[in-house]
Protein backbone atom coordinates (compact mmCIF):
# COMPACT_ATOMS: atom_id res chain seq x y z
CA UNK A 1 0.00 0.00 0.00
CA UNK A 2 1.56 3.29 -1.11
CA UNK A 3 -0.79 5.65 0.76
CA UNK A 4 0.31 7.13 4.06
CA UNK A 5 -1.88 8.69 6.74
CA UNK A 6 -1.04 11.43 9.23
CA UNK A 7 -2.77 12.84 12.30
CA UNK A 8 -2.53 16.61 12.38
CA UNK A 9 -3.99 19.61 14.17
CA UNK A 10 -5.52 22.26 11.94
CA UNK A 11 -7.62 25.30 12.80
CA UNK A 12 -11.32 25.22 11.88
CA UNK A 13 -11.77 25.90 8.17
CA UNK A 14 -13.54 29.19 8.91
CA UNK A 15 -10.77 30.42 11.21
CA UNK A 16 -8.55 33.23 9.84
CA UNK A 17 -5.45 31.22 10.76
CA UNK A 18 -6.47 28.32 8.49
CA UNK A 19 -7.22 30.70 5.66
CA UNK A 20 -3.95 32.59 6.16
CA UNK A 21 -1.94 29.37 6.42
CA UNK A 22 -3.39 28.00 3.19
CA UNK A 23 -2.79 31.30 1.41
CA UNK A 24 0.80 31.52 2.66
CA UNK A 25 1.58 27.97 1.53
CA UNK A 26 -0.22 28.32 -1.78
CA UNK A 27 -2.89 25.65 -1.50
CA UNK A 28 -5.85 24.39 0.53
CA UNK A 29 -5.40 20.66 1.32
CA UNK A 30 -9.17 20.26 1.66
CA UNK A 31 -9.54 21.07 -2.05
CA UNK A 32 -8.43 19.30 -5.21
CA UNK A 33 -6.18 21.87 -6.83
CA UNK A 34 -2.47 21.89 -6.02
CA UNK A 35 -0.66 24.61 -7.98
CA UNK A 36 3.10 24.98 -7.88
CA UNK A 37 4.66 25.70 -4.49
CA UNK A 38 5.64 29.30 -3.75
CA UNK A 39 9.29 30.21 -3.14
CA UNK A 40 10.93 28.68 -0.09
CA UNK A 41 7.78 26.71 0.80
CA UNK A 42 8.01 23.49 -1.23
CA UNK A 43 7.92 21.03 1.69
CA UNK A 44 5.20 22.70 3.79
CA UNK A 45 3.21 23.30 0.58
CA UNK A 46 3.20 19.54 -0.02
CA UNK A 47 2.21 18.63 3.53
CA UNK A 48 -0.40 21.39 3.93
CA UNK A 49 -0.89 23.83 6.78
CA UNK A 50 -0.86 21.86 10.04
CA UNK A 51 0.87 20.93 13.26
CA UNK A 52 1.98 17.31 13.46
CA UNK A 53 0.68 14.91 16.09
CA UNK A 54 1.58 11.67 14.29
CA UNK A 55 3.81 11.76 11.24
CA UNK A 56 2.70 10.14 7.95
CA UNK A 57 2.57 6.36 8.29
CA UNK A 58 1.72 3.40 6.13
CA UNK A 59 -0.94 1.23 7.69
CA UNK A 60 0.26 -1.92 9.41
CA UNK A 61 -0.70 -5.34 8.12
CA UNK A 62 -4.26 -6.17 9.12
CA UNK A 63 -5.20 -2.50 9.62
CA UNK A 64 -7.51 -0.55 7.35
CA UNK A 65 -8.58 3.02 6.87
CA UNK A 66 -11.94 2.05 8.36
CA UNK A 67 -10.32 0.71 11.53
CA UNK A 68 -8.22 3.87 11.84
CA UNK A 69 -11.40 5.90 11.41
CA UNK A 70 -13.07 3.96 14.23
CA UNK A 71 -10.08 4.47 16.52
CA UNK A 72 -10.09 8.21 15.88
CA UNK A 73 -13.82 8.38 16.58
CA UNK A 74 -13.22 6.62 19.88
CA UNK A 75 -10.28 8.85 20.81
CA UNK A 76 -12.04 12.17 20.19
CA UNK A 77 -14.96 11.09 22.35
CA UNK A 78 -12.58 11.17 25.33
CA UNK A 79 -11.04 14.60 24.68
CA UNK A 80 -12.76 17.90 25.44
CA UNK A 81 -12.14 20.96 23.25
CA UNK A 82 -9.56 23.33 24.71
CA UNK A 83 -7.95 26.69 24.07
CA UNK A 84 -4.68 26.60 22.20
CA UNK A 85 -1.72 28.54 23.59
CA UNK A 86 -0.98 31.93 22.12
CA UNK A 87 1.14 31.47 18.99
CA UNK A 88 3.80 33.57 17.32
CA UNK A 89 5.94 33.39 14.20
CA UNK A 90 9.46 32.32 15.13
CA UNK A 91 12.36 30.05 14.27
CA UNK A 92 12.73 26.32 14.84
CA UNK A 93 16.20 25.31 13.73
CA UNK A 94 16.43 26.95 10.26
CA UNK A 95 12.68 26.90 9.62
CA UNK A 96 10.11 29.68 9.88
CA UNK A 97 7.28 28.32 12.05
CA UNK A 98 4.27 29.15 14.14
CA UNK A 99 4.95 28.05 17.71
CA UNK A 100 3.80 28.83 21.26
CA UNK A 101 4.69 32.35 22.36
CA UNK A 102 5.97 30.97 25.68
CA UNK A 103 6.82 27.63 27.30
CA UNK A 104 4.03 25.07 27.05
CA UNK A 105 2.99 23.89 30.51
CA UNK A 106 3.51 20.21 31.27
CA UNK A 107 -0.20 19.94 32.17
CA UNK A 108 -1.46 21.58 28.99
CA UNK A 109 -4.06 19.34 27.28
CA UNK A 110 -2.22 19.80 23.99
CA UNK A 111 0.67 17.74 25.34
CA UNK A 112 -1.63 14.97 26.50
CA UNK A 113 -3.39 14.86 23.14
CA UNK A 114 -0.09 14.68 21.26
CA UNK A 115 1.16 11.86 23.50
CA UNK A 116 -2.05 9.88 23.13
CA UNK A 117 -1.94 10.12 19.34
CA UNK A 118 1.56 8.67 19.40
CA UNK A 119 0.92 5.83 21.83
CA UNK A 120 -2.72 4.87 21.29
CA UNK A 121 -2.64 4.96 17.49
CA UNK A 122 0.73 3.29 17.05
CA UNK A 123 -0.88 -0.09 16.41
CA UNK A 124 -1.86 1.30 13.00
CA UNK A 125 1.71 2.23 12.02
CA UNK A 126 3.66 -0.12 9.79
CA UNK A 127 7.12 -0.54 11.39
CA UNK A 128 9.72 1.81 9.98
CA UNK A 129 12.01 0.35 7.35
CA UNK A 130 15.81 0.80 7.50
CA UNK A 131 15.50 3.45 4.78
CA UNK A 132 12.82 5.27 6.82
CA UNK A 133 15.13 5.37 9.83
CA UNK A 134 18.08 6.46 7.71
CA UNK A 135 16.15 9.44 6.33
CA UNK A 136 15.54 10.72 9.86
CA UNK A 137 19.18 10.26 10.82
CA UNK A 138 20.58 12.22 7.89
CA UNK A 139 18.37 15.27 8.59
CA UNK A 140 20.20 16.20 11.77
CA UNK A 141 22.30 14.50 14.46
CA UNK A 142 20.15 12.62 16.99
CA UNK A 143 21.07 12.16 20.63
CA UNK A 144 20.60 8.86 22.47
CA UNK A 145 17.09 9.72 23.63
CA UNK A 146 16.00 10.65 20.11
CA UNK A 147 17.55 7.47 18.71
CA UNK A 148 15.49 5.46 21.18
CA UNK A 149 12.30 7.34 20.30
CA UNK A 150 12.98 6.83 16.59
CA UNK A 151 13.45 3.09 17.07
CA UNK A 152 10.30 2.72 19.17
CA UNK A 153 7.88 5.17 17.57
CA UNK A 154 9.28 5.80 14.09
CA UNK A 155 10.00 9.48 14.82
CA UNK A 156 12.57 11.14 17.11
CA UNK A 157 10.43 14.23 17.82
CA UNK A 158 7.68 12.74 19.98
CA UNK A 159 6.59 12.53 23.64
CA UNK A 160 9.11 14.41 25.81
CA UNK A 161 10.94 15.63 22.66
CA UNK A 162 7.80 16.90 20.89
CA UNK A 163 7.69 20.57 19.93
CA UNK A 164 4.41 22.03 18.69
CA UNK A 165 4.88 24.00 15.48
CA UNK A 166 3.29 24.73 12.13
CA UNK A 167 6.01 24.81 9.48
CA UNK A 168 5.90 27.84 7.19
CA UNK A 169 9.09 27.46 5.13
CA UNK A 170 11.74 25.15 3.82
CA UNK A 171 15.10 25.19 5.57
CA UNK A 172 16.69 28.63 5.10
CA UNK A 173 20.33 28.30 6.18
CA UNK A 174 21.38 31.85 5.31
CA UNK A 175 20.85 34.07 8.35
CA UNK A 176 20.15 37.24 6.37
CA UNK A 177 17.59 35.61 4.09
CA UNK A 178 16.00 33.89 7.08
CA UNK A 179 15.55 37.25 8.82
CA UNK A 180 13.76 38.64 5.76
CA UNK A 181 11.35 35.71 5.59
CA UNK A 182 10.77 35.87 9.34
CA UNK A 183 9.66 39.49 9.12
CA UNK A 184 7.45 38.77 6.10
CA UNK A 185 5.73 35.91 7.92
CA UNK A 186 5.24 37.94 11.10
CA UNK A 187 3.55 40.73 9.16
CA UNK A 188 1.42 38.31 7.14
CA UNK A 189 0.13 36.26 10.07
CA UNK A 190 -0.33 39.09 12.59
CA UNK A 191 -4.06 39.64 11.90
CA UNK A 192 -4.92 35.92 12.05
CA UNK A 193 -3.00 35.42 15.30
CA UNK A 194 -5.13 38.04 17.01
CA UNK A 195 -8.08 35.62 17.04
CA UNK A 196 -7.80 32.80 19.60
CA UNK A 197 -7.75 29.25 18.27
CA UNK A 198 -9.88 26.76 20.15
CA UNK A 199 -8.76 23.21 19.42
CA UNK A 200 -11.95 21.40 18.45
CA UNK A 201 -10.86 18.50 16.24
CA UNK A 202 -8.17 16.12 15.02
CA UNK A 203 -7.44 16.12 11.29
CA UNK A 204 -6.71 13.01 9.22
CA UNK A 205 -4.54 13.66 6.16
CA UNK A 206 -3.59 11.24 3.38
CA UNK A 207 -0.61 11.11 1.05
CA UNK A 208 -2.23 9.16 -1.85
CA UNK A 209 1.08 8.16 -3.41
CA UNK A 210 4.75 8.71 -2.72
CA UNK A 211 5.60 12.39 -3.03
CA UNK A 212 2.04 13.54 -3.72
CA UNK A 213 0.59 16.58 -1.91
CA UNK A 214 -1.22 15.54 1.26
CA UNK A 215 -4.97 15.99 1.40
CA UNK A 216 -7.30 16.63 4.32
CA UNK A 217 -9.64 13.65 4.51
CA UNK A 218 -11.68 14.48 7.59
CA UNK A 219 -11.75 16.47 10.82
CA UNK A 220 -12.84 14.51 13.91
CA UNK A 221 -14.62 16.77 16.40
CA UNK A 222 -13.45 16.57 20.01
CA UNK A 223 -16.55 15.69 22.02
CA UNK A 224 -15.29 14.70 25.47
CA UNK A 225 -16.96 16.17 28.53
CA UNK A 226 -15.48 18.40 31.21
CA UNK A 227 -13.24 21.41 31.27
CA UNK A 228 -9.58 20.75 30.55
CA UNK A 229 -6.91 23.18 31.69
CA UNK A 230 -5.48 25.40 28.97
Amino acid sequence: MSARYAIYLTPPVDHPLWQSGCTWLGRDPSGDEAPAAPARRAAPWRYGFHATLKTPMRLAEGCSLQSLHQALCALVRTVAPFDMPALEVGLFEDLIVLQPAGPLAEAHPLRDLADRCITELDVFREPATPSDLARWRVRAPLDDEQQALLSRWGCPHVLERWHFHCTLSDLIPDEGERAVWLELARTFFAPALEQPWRCDALSLFVEPSVGAPLQLLRRYALSGQGQLRS
